[in-house]
């Protein structure tokens, strides 16, 4: 069969359920974060951008990189970028409704994931709220969501966990972590990996990915130190039985030589990515790491590339008079997204265009995910369904993992959580 014909049928069957109540009419191909993970797997030593649409203009730019590589991809925002206290204009309610406007305007055949990244469960308190909201997450578009309760000791991540897996359909793309995102504080241990995906398969709950506090950090990286890729590996060998793959956070910040590895040598399926396209779309200078360069501390903006040289003045000016620098131009997102998208068109589409040639070149020279479309589709069309169903069963007996033994086996692990403090991306 052609492609053509593959794509009218897994359109046809591959959108769940949300995503044909929301958009009858439309051609855009959003199906469940499963179908991106297992055409990663399928290709093998490949892994998919993440890619973080803090902007319309990221989104746009992400979305036509993706359709040029041929490539599966999934658009996520994170609670802390788009929840209900956010810093972006786009958020969990909307940024679904933004890639199928996008994918039937600019014609995406490309399968594409909507993702809920980092959830955050800090404390068992959130959980009655997270309890009302996650439904309208996935009433409002969702396919995927990452669970993040690693704020928490591990008996509590993996009884928060436990808990919300129940809000979450079983068609969904499924992320949980360990390890909140501390750079080389806190490194996560092949032991509290088990503990957390061990006990969750003795209550039927079935991740497709496994976040670590594997050495990067979310934001600008200020050294090189970046992922470790021997303990990465590591840990995912002695989660092999379980189907996992990996999600890796804080790409930025990391060389393309480290990401290259990554996706070579661990069975990471998804990266992360958010500072860099920011910056990128804004037209600023950014290295190889993936981080803005500075000049005496401040970011170099390149001459007619990305935002009009006149908002860039206005958005620093902003900035220096709140106070503002560093990671904290995140901030900027929601304040500017209007003159964003106010700009003359040029500007909003060498915006986008910048972003294209960066994610284009990750996809297909970094992370090997070119030409995953068709793995995807042929994903779906296997299964003859938006419902993939889970990598592996239960492999451990309910009956070792009441909440009891759970308590006596999370008091037994020998773990370092890092330093306290704000890691928020």
């Amino acid at each position: 069969m052609t492609y053509t014909t593959d794509f009218e049928k897994a359109l046809e069957i591959g959108r769940p359920p949300n995503i044909k109540t929301l958009f009858p009419n439309s051609r855009a191909l959003l199906v469940s974060g499963k179908a991106i993970d297992r055409a990663m797997l399928f290709k093998g030593g490949a892994m998919t951008m993440a890619a973080n649409g803090r902007s319309h203009v990221v989104i746009r730019g992400a979305l036509q990189a993706a359709q040029r590589a041929r490539a599966g991809i999934i658009i996520e925002i994170a609670r802390s970028e788009g929840g209900a206290s956010a810093y972006c204009a786009t958020n969990y309610w909307n940024v679904a409704r933004q890639v199928d406007a996008i994918c039937n305007e600019l014609g995406i055949t490309v399968p594409v994931a909507i993702h809920a990244d980092h959830y955050g469960i800090k404390k068992e308190e959130d959980l009655a709220f997270a309890r009302r909201e996650i439904p309208s997450l996935f009433d409002a578009g969702i396919t995927s969501i990452a669970i993040d309760a690693s704020h928490m000791p591990d008996d509590q991540n993996l009884f928060a966990s436990i808990d919300l897996a129940r809000f979450i359909p079983s068609w969904a793309g499924f992320e949980t972590e360990i390890g909140e995102i501390k750079g080389k504080y806190g490194l996560s241990s092949k032991d509290e990996a088990l503990f957390l995906i061990q006990g969750l398969n003795a209550h039927d709950v079935f991740p497709d990915w496994i976040a670590l506090n594997n050495g990067t950090t979310h934001g600008i990286e200020a050294s090189d130190q970046g992922i470790q890729v021997e303990l990465t590996a590591a840990i995912h060998d002695a989660l092999a039985p379980y189907g996992i793959s990996g999600a890796q956070h804080g790409t930025s910040g990391n060389s393309s030589e480290r990401l290259l590895d990554i996706a070579a040598k661990t069975s990471t399926t998804k990266a992360n990515v958010a500072t860099a396209l920011q910056m990128v779309s804004w037209g600023l200078d950014v290295n190889d790491y993936g981080n803005a360069k500075l000049d005496d501390g401040n970011f170099v903006k390149v001459n007619g590339e990305g935002l009009s040289e006149e908002l860039w003045d206005e958005m620093t000016a902003y900035a220096d008079k709140h106070g503002i620098s560093g990671g904290g131009y995140k901030t900027l997102n929601l304040t500017f997204e209007n003159k964003i998208m106010g700009q003359p068109r040029f500007i909003r589409e060498r915006m986008a265009r910048r972003v294209e040639d960066f994610v284009y070149t990750m996809l297909v020279e970094v992370f090997n995910a070119g030409n995953t479309a068709r793995d995807a589709v042929e994903v779906l069309l296997e299964a003859g369904s938006y419902d993939i169903g889970p990598k592996t069963g239960r492999v451990e007996s309910p009956e070792d993992w009441t909440r009891d033994k759970i308590i006596a086996r999370a008091a037994e692990l020998d773990t370092d959580k890092g330093p306290e403090g704000d890691f928020d991306d």
